[in-house]
This record gives C-alpha cells, structure tokens and sequence, in this order.
C-alpha cells in the first residue's frame, strides 16, 4: 500500500488529465477485501453503471435495495447483467433508504452508497433515532480532490452535509477530516482552516472559529493532525503566497486538508476546482457507523470508482481501530 496518495504534480494544461493519485488510491483499495455495499435505489444507468464497476474491478460487493422493475430496466437500457448480484426489494426511494441502513445494522452491509434517490432521503435514514447508524461524532463530508497540476490529493470538507456548522460541529469535522487523511494514509494530515484572511478580524467570525480550533487542536480536543488558520486559500496551499505574507507555519502552503467556513463556500470552492482546473472529486460522508458513498450522476467513471475505494480504505482503517479497542 503506498504511503500516500500525492503522487508528482500533472500538467493543468493536458487535454484529458491523468488522475494518477486516483489510480494509486483504487490499487490500495483493492488489495483489500471486497466491501459490502447496501447501494440504495439504484434505479437509473448512472447509479447502477457506478455500483457494476466498482464491483468488476473488486472494490465492492453490491446490494441493490430497490423496486426490483426499475432496477431492472435501468439494467436493460444499461446493458448491464445483474443476474449476480444480490438484490433487497423496497417499494420506493425512502424504504430504500431505510432498507439500506437495516442492512447495515444486522450486519450484512459494510457501507452505504447512494443510488437514484436524493442525498437528503438516504440522510434521513442515516441519523433517524434509534434505527439509524449515528455515533457520537458529528456527521461530516469530504471530497477527496485530486487536481492536475498540484503534488497532492486535497480533502475539502464540508461541502455537502452541514450548511452553516457551529464550533463544535467544526471540530468533529476537523477531526473526521483528519481520520480520513490517515485512513488514506498521508504522511501527515495537515490541517488549514480557510477564511479570507489569513489574521483574526473580529468582524469575521470565520477566523475566530479557526483560532479557537487551533488551540482545540493544541489542548488535544482535536488529534491526529497539525491545524492551523485562518488561512487564506492561496497561502494554505501555495508555498510562495505563504511567503510573500511572512506566514511561518508547517501547515501554510502545504495544506492537504482543506476546513472551509460554511457549505457554500465549500460547495463553490470544489465545483471550481472540478470545471475550471479539470479536477474530480471523490465523496465520502463519514461520522456515521460506516462509510457512505455520495456520487453523482455528473461524476467522471475515475471519481465513482475512487469514491468506493476511499470507503473500502476508510472502512479498513475503522475495523482495524475497532479490533485494537478489542484487545
């Protein structure tokens, strides 16, 4: 398994970027078992197509949890053969949903993946009281970008689960943030919480919030990383823009984990990265019992396929955490 997924910085300038950090994620992942996947309402050829693939290149065993006739035509429009795989019947989205996550809590799933159904349906499930998979962390997401032109895979979070998160949900997504990045083995999880300026404003919350979870960090309420902020975005991850501000810091232009303020900017920050410098981004929503993987129907074939790689390497690194609380 390779000690981190950065691999040598790509030309922003190729035609059909090469997304080597991807290729050396998938082969990680699949020098693992294959993980179960209760793949929820996977009623059209995006979802389906992204569940097959994964599971032909051993990354997954998937469950279908759907209406078994629009699985089924979704499969024939598809030309996909299906016959193999098991499949749970439910009556619509949201008993899918719910279906998916019972899988998972009898134990005959290891992870959750998104079919046809909205990220919100399948959410709804996931922290429904009693039957659901919550813990006591904080539920968070986090694309893994892997952009052409920079040396290292970035984690942005949260981009897709928390709208306006306080500081303690910040904290728990830091700290998930982080146990990703060693579930994916980087060499160092190095933490950069963002806002527009890389000093404390008291009219910008946004730095406050940063200061006080670097010096959560520093007083071990987060651990596992080196956190540091507020930060802007062009010197947490630009060595001569850290620089040119006098920023002296180990995180300051060598961020690979990027906190951003709210969902918004978030949101903003990686569709920028994905339309404007060629990168994918693989999704993973973590804090939850098991890995859940979000894809979209605008997903590249390499971001799906590193979605469920980075599950099957996040769900590798909680079993081997559980088994050392065991012992």
């Amino acid at each position: 398994m390779p000690a981190s997924v950065a691999l040598e910085p790509l030309s922003p300038h190729a035609q059909s970027p090469r997304h080597e950090k991807y290729d050396r994620l998938i082969a990680a992942a699949q020098a693992l078992p294959t993980l179960r996947v209760a793949v929820a309402h996977p009623c059209d050829e995006a979802a389906l197509g992204a569940a097959l693939e994964a599971a032909e290149l051993g990354l997954i065993e998937p469950i279908l949890v759907g209406p078994a006739a629009k699985i089924a035509a979704a499969a024939a429009a598809a030309r996909l053969d299906i016959s193999a795989l098991r499949q749970v019947g439910a009556a619509h989205s949201h008993e899918a949903a719910a279906k998916a996550v019972e899988l998972v809590r009898c134990g005959e799933a290891d992870a959750l993946m998104k079919g046809s159904l909205h990220t919100d349906e399948l959410m709804s499930a996931v922290v429904a009281r009693d039957i659901g998979l919550r813990t006591a962390r904080r539920i968070s997401h986090c694309f893994l970008m892997d952009v052409p032109g920079h040396p290292d895979a970035l984690i942005i979070t949260d981009a897709a689960i928390n709208i306006a998160p306080s500081l303690e949900d910040k904290r728990h997504i830091v700290q998930n943030a982080i146990d990703l990045a060693h579930a994916l083995k980087f060499e160092e999880a190095r933490v950069a919480v963002l806002s527009a300026m890389e000093t404390v404003n008291p009219d910008v919350p946004s730095t406050i919030e940063a200061a006080a979870l670097c010096k959560m960090a520093d007083r071990g309420q987060i651990t596992g990383g080196i956190v540091d902020g507020p930060l802007a975005l062009d010197n947490a991850i630009d060595l001569g823009s850290a620089a040119i501000k006098h920023i002296t810091s180990p995180v300051a232009g060598r961020a690979n984990i990027l906190v951003v303020p709210d969902l918004e900017a978030g949101n903003m920050l990686a569709k920028s990265l994905t339309f404007l410098a060629g990168a994918d981004a693989a999704g993973i929503v973590l804090g939850a019992r098991v890995p859940i993987i979000l894809t979209s129907r605008a997903d590249s074939k390499s971001t799906r396929l590193a979605s469920c790689a980075v599950a099957a390497l996040l769900a590798a690194a909680q079993r081997a955490v559980a088994k050392a609380v065991e012992v």
